[in-house]
């Protein structure tokens, strides 16, 4: 699982509202039953359901289930970080006290902002607001941070497709028109190589070819 994949599935999500109290999709896959009531906050709820849906359960909390911002936090103390980066599970707290009020994902941070993607929030309520949102907050809001043991993306390149690519990548230089520099020297009508393919790169045996006029 990359950090790509729960961005993509955090950032889908974006504008879905809660009606009534705690009454939104996330909460009812969490708790198993339509939540229409007071003390179900869902943010962490819907952290877990972002991984939850991209089969990586175990990233959240160890395939189990907290919807309490503090114990998500002290679970994965050991993955704490501070050089936020995309995918980062980011804890806030906006009165400036120490404890875990609100969680969201990080999409970027600039060094002094951070932008993530939160459940439960709004511009009215930062941590009680009802919609998931894209929020722009300072880091000194920030009280702690894990970084979820994502894997790293591989790269599907084999040998085959590498040629192919440095085939093309040849084949473009050769196209290339010869410099102002080229034209100058007048290699071509000194006869130290033929004027074809000017800006493509030489084999050994071209510049052996080449070495040879230049002696004569």
């Amino acid at each position: 699982m990359t950090p790509d994949r729960i961005l993509a599935i955090a950032r889908g999500e974006i504008g879905i509202k809660a009606t009534a109290q705690n009454n939104v999709k996330y909460n009812t896959a969490y708790y198993g039953q339509v939540i229409n009531k007071a003390g179900y906050a869902w943010c962490a709820v819907f952290v877990w359901w972002c991984f939850q849906q991209a089969g990586a359960s175990d990233l959240y909390y160890g395939s189990g289930k907290t919807a309490y911002c503090p114990t998500l936090l002290s679970y994965h103390r050991g993955q704490a970080v501070t050089d936020y980066q995309p995918g980062d599970i980011i804890f806030f707290n906006f009165s400036g006290k120490s404890n875990a009020a609100h969680v969201g994902i990080c999409e970027r941070y600039d060094g002094t902002d951070i932008t993530t993607i939160d459940g439960n929030t709004s511009l009215e309520n930062e941590a009680n607001g009802g919609t998931v949102a894209r929020r722009r907050r300072n880091k000194r809001c920030i009280v702690g941070a894990y970084r979820p043991a994502y894997q790293k993306e591989e790269d599907d390149m084999d040998q085959t497709a590498f040629n192919t690519l440095m085939d093309g990548y040849f084949a473009e230089r050769a196209k290339r028109d010869q410099s102002s520099w080229a034209k100058d020297s007048k290699l071509a009508q000194n006869g130290i190589y033929d004027g074809s393919r000017p800006q493509a790169l030489p084999t050994r045996e071209e510049l052996a070819q080449m070495l040879v006029n230049l002696k004569k």
